[in-house]
Parts: C-alpha cells; sequence; structure tokens
C-alpha cells in the first residue's frame, strides 16, 4: 500500500501497533467492537488492523451514511466505542444525542488537536502520538474462525445489514480472487473503491496484507482519472464494481487512453452491453468479473474473459463447486418437486443462485449477519436432500449449456408485462447505451386493472438535453414491444450506492402520478412515441380509457 509521508510511523505494522496499545490501555479486549467511520486512507486499514491485534472485532461503517441509517449502524453492530476522521464530524455531532451514552467516541484527524466541534470525544491522533510501536502483549490469542469485520450491505434496499467476516473468510476472499484471477505478488493494485466495502476493503487490500502486492488507493472514484491515476502509479492491475466502468466509458476520448500499464483489470458489474467496447476503447488485455455476495459462501469468477459472463461452473462434474441455479417462482420462492425438494435449472433457464451450506468447512460457512433474523432469511433449507440447506442469494443467474453463467437481475426486479418476463438489468444496459451511457435505472410500475407491471425508466438528465423523439425510435427499434419503458421520469438528481449501484426503490414506489411528482415524465403513445404525461392523461391510463 502506497503510503504518503506524513506524520505517521513509516510502517503499517508500527501504526497499527500504536493503535493496539492505544486501546489496550482503555481497556479493550478481544469479543468488543469498535466502529470505524473514516474515508479512504492508509490509516484506514492500520487502524482495523491495529484492533485486530487484540482481537476487537471492527464494523466498517459506510461513509455515506447519515442520520438515522447511520444510528442504525452503529447500534445494530453494538458498537462499545467510534474511530471517526474529522471530515465526518458533522455526520457524527447529528447523531451524538441519541448515541447511547457507553459509546466512547474517537476523533482521528491529521493533526493532534483539532477542532472537537463540541462533541465529548477523545482525541486518537494525540494518543497514537505518544503509543509505543512495539507489538502488546494479549492474553487471548486469536483464532482462525474469530469475527474480525462487520462489512455492510450497499443498502440498494432498506437498511444495510451488517455481514460477518471472520479472520477465514478474509484469507478466503483475498486469496481465492488471488488465485483464480491469476494475480501475481508483483502487481500493483489501483482501487478507488471504497475500504469499508469487501471489494476494495478485503479483495485488493489483502493482496497486500497476505501477498505482500502494493495497493494504490485513492479517496474517491474519479472517471476521467482512472487510467492517468494507473499510469501515473505504474498500476498493472485496475478494479471496478458496479457502474464505475460505464462512467469510465462516457468520459471524453483521450489520446493516451491505451497509455498504460495495467495488464488486467478485476471487479463486479461489467455490463455485457458494454464489455467489448470498453475494452477496445482503453485495450485491456484481461478482464476478471467475479461475482459473489459479502454474507455469502458462493463465489465465482470468469477467470477466461468470456464476455458478459460473471462465471463457470462445470457440467461434467457440478460437485466440484456445490453451487446451483434452482427454479423459483416470481416471488423467488424455490419451485419444489412432489418430494418437496428445490428443482435444478436447466441450461439457458434463469433461476436463483445458491451455494450448499456444508458444515465444518470455513469456505463453505454461511456466517450471515449481526442480526440473526436477517441471516435466517437468507437460508434455504430442504435444497437436494432433506435436511440439507443453502445460502440463496436473491440474485437471478443463468447458465449456458458450456457452464458459463451470467447474471440477469434481482429477484423483484424482474417483472411480467404482456405475459413476458423483463429483466430490468438487461434493459438497463441497453437503454444505457441509447441514451450515451446516461444512468438509468428501470423497474415495473402498476396500472389500475392492467396484468403484470408496465415497464418504467428514470434516466438522468440534469441538463434537459435528452432527445425524447430519438429515444423513442431507438427504443422501438431496440427493444420487443414488451420491454419497451412505457413511462419514462426525467431526474435532475440521483442517488447512488457507495459502490455505485443505482437505487430503485423509492422510484418504483412513487410510480408514474404526476400529480405527486416534480420530475418531468413521459408516456409512450402507440402512435406517435413518448408525449409528455399530463394529470388528464395520467386519468385516462387509470381509468382504461387509454390503452398503452
Amino acid at each position: 500500500m502506497d503510503i504518503p509521508a506524513s506524520n505517521i510511523p513509516s510502517t503499517v505494522d508500527d501504526f497499527s501497533n500504536k493503535v493496539a496499545n492505544v486501546f489496550k490501555s482503555h481497556g479493550y479486549r478481544k469479543g468488543d467492537v469498535v466502529g470505524l467511520f473514516l474515508e479512504n486512507r492508509p490509516e484506514f486499514v492500520a487502524i482495523w488492523l491495529g484492533l485486530s491485534k487484540l482481537g476487537v472485532i471492527i464494523p466498517l461503517i459506510n461513509t455515506n451514511l447519515v442520520k438515522s441509517s447511520l444510528l442504525h449502524g452503529i447500534n445494530i453492530s453494538k458498537c462499545q466505542a467510534v474511530i471517526y476522521g474529522t471530515d465526518l464530524a458533522e455526520a457524527i455531532k447529528d447523531i451524538a444525542s441519541t448515541l447511547d451514552a457507553k459509546i466512547t467516541l474517537y476523533r482521528f484527524s491529521d493533526k493532534p488537536g483539532e477542532s472537537s466541534n463540541g462533541l465529548k470525544e477523545k482525541d486518537l491522533t494525540a494518543l497514537l502520538a505518544d503509543a509505543p510501536t512495539t507489538l502488546p502483549v494479549v492474553q487471548e490469542k486469536g483464532e482462525y474462525m474469530d469475527k474480525l469485520l462487520y462489512v455492510f450491505t450497499s443498502g440498494t434496499t432498506g437498511l444495510p445489514k451488517a455481514a460477518v467476516i471472520t479472520n477465514s473468510r478474509f484469507m478466503f476472499i483475498a486469496s481465492g480472487i488471488h488465485y483464480l484471477g491469476a494475480f501475481k505478488e508483483s502487481d500493483r493494485y489501483y482501487t478507488p473503491l471504497p475500504l469499508y466495502h469487501t471489494a476494495g476493503g478485503i479483495m485488493t487490500i489483502g493482496q497486500t496484507l497476505i501477498h505482500g502486492s502494493t495497493t494504490v488507493i485513492r479517496k474517491k472514484f474519479s472517471a476521467s482519472s482512472y487510467f492517468n491515476d494507473c499510469t501515473k502509479y505504474k498500476c498493472t492491475v485496475g478494479q471496478y464494481i458496479g457502474e464505475m466502468c460505464r462512467y469510465i466509458l462516457a468520459s471524453p476520448p483521450k489520446s493516451d487512453d491505451k497509455n498504460h500499464t495495467v495488464r488486467l483489470m478485476f471487479g463486479n458489474g461489467l455490463r455485457p452491453q458494454i464489455w467489448t467496447e470498453f475494452v477496445k476503447r482503453f485495450n485491456i488485455p484481461k478482464i476478471v468479473e467475479f461475482y459473489g455476495a459479502t454474507e455469502g459462501n458462493a463465489n465465482i469468477v470468469n477467470v477466461d474473459s468470456t464476455v458478459g459472463a460473471i462465471g463457470f461452473i462445470s457440467r461434467i462434474i457440478p460437485s466440484v463447486y456445490p453451487i446451483s441455479i434452482i427454479k423459483v417462482n416470481d416471488q423467488g420462492e424455490p419451485i419444489r418437486n412432489a418430494q418437496g425438494l428445490c428443482q435444478v435449472c436447466e441450461p439457458n433457464e434463469p433461476g436463483v443462485f445458491i451455494g450448499k451450506i456444508i458444515p465444518n468447512n470455513p469456505s463453505r460457512a454461511f456466517l450471515g449477519y449481526v442480526d440473526q433474523k436477517a441471516s435466517e432469511s437468507k437460508v434455504v433449507h430442504d435444497v437436494f436432500t432433506k435436511g440439507d440447506s443453502a445460502f440463496i442469494s436473491g440474485d437471478i443467474l443463468m447458465a449456458d449449456e458450456l457452464g458459463y453463467l451470467y447474471f440477469k437481475d434481482r429477484t423483484g426486479d424482474t417483472f411480467r408485462w404482456k405475459g413476458e418476463n423483463v429483466s430490468t438489468s438487461e434493459i438497463e444496459g441497453i437503454l444505457s447505451n441509447l441514451v450515451n451511457y446516461r444512468d438509468c435505472i428501470v423497474y415495473g410500475v402498476e396500472i389500475r386493472g392492467a396484468e403484470g407491471r408496465a415497464g418504467m425508466a428514470a434516466i438522468y438528465d440534469p441538463d434537459g438535453t435528452l432527445d425524447m423523439d430519438k429515444l423513442s425510435s431507438d427504443v422501438r427499434e431496440h427493444l420487443p414491444s414488451y420491454a419497451r419503458p412505457l413511462f419514462v421520469r426525467i431526474l435532475r438528481t440521483i442517488e447512488v450506492t457507495g459502490t455505485f449501484k443505482l437505487k430503485k426503490k423509492e422510484l418504483q414506489e412513487e410510480g408514474f402520478d404526476v400529480r405527486k411528482l416534480e420530475d418531468k415524465i413521459y408516456y409512450m403513445d402507440p402512435k406517435s412515441g413518448y408525449q409528455l404525461l399530463t394529470s388528464e392523461i395520467f386519468d385516462n391510463i387509470q381509468e382504461g380509457k387509454l390503452r398503452l
């Protein structure tokens, strides 16, 4: 990990020992919980590493959380203390009065003695300045299955849940991608991803902590600076997630787009619709697309750059890796046979991805969330034999005849219209290309008296430059009638998670009622294409006088 010149000791080990000594002197021990609320910087890793030397569990709190969601994250993790950065002081101040009085606040800054904003807290920077760099002696030794971190889900729907990461799970995630992705110890990794998330904070940072590689971190992602940074720091591996590749592709072309040393990029979320164009423009020799949930036990990797694939499962010897795609109904519930067991999907048949839970096997264990009830909802029982169980991902995948797996959608996101299943993920990918890589969210909305759900798209267009006539013709050309968005909402602002996923739950709930929304909404007129939706036309649609 590249560490710039600063007032911290010269090595991560020295700094982490200082952290361990401070918190040991304050009475913290194995099993205690100290939250970390800090933006990307080298000290982020050194702080949680130091706490882990005492056996302290560290919830990595999403820096985008505020007020009730931030309070929820601290409370559900059962934090006894929270370390926060001064640049996040306002968020802490907003909840300080409602925090449990027993929770101790530690402020971390670049210089000791910086303003506390009136909060009752301890100055961690000052405490670290006088702490020894020797490894503290602890009575309770760490073990393979000890809890190490809590990593929160991205929160695309509802409040984030805290997934449990043990020492063994950390090593399994980091080393799994290392060997499957054909990484090298000499590689230099570039990640602009948040370190509070599994992808950046475990997959990539794990290459440094476990395999001795170098990691270059950036505080915030910048599409236009991505490959400039890779060139500047001579990075050989670049990381992406969510919509990042689309944002990079949408940046203006430059003469030096290909003048970098990146030999491969790895991540999750490179849409098939832009895969080939992205690889060609930036001359990326290899893409390693992975799939997996932080809390899950089923992770797969596309190791041969097959366009659009997220992994591979052998059809000759499927038991080698105990994962499956099972048949589900429209609600995402398993469809069972006469014996009450789940059924495996045929080739090219979409279903839900599951990972078999094998007792006493760390790589196949389901560690779940801190919230036990939330954990139980992710386990399906009596899968292929009575009494067995599996982690159910909630993601719709499909495997082709060869065994390559492709992501289709989340259960609940797919909807039916005119008797056909519509994948929101696929339509988003196509639609985004048609509108010059703008953010685009697709979902189903109810029309009174109509069977199924009609497609609706929310498109980010802050400058009002979207050509609706062109969009009408493009949609008719590229999408079948049942998959065309019948409504388009023009968004002036858009909400994205810290891992660059677009939020859709609130948009879906708001629907297309123009009386309740300030945004412009268009409807697909059968003859003239997209037209502005008025209150009168809205009523006609709901009353069945106008059929779309």
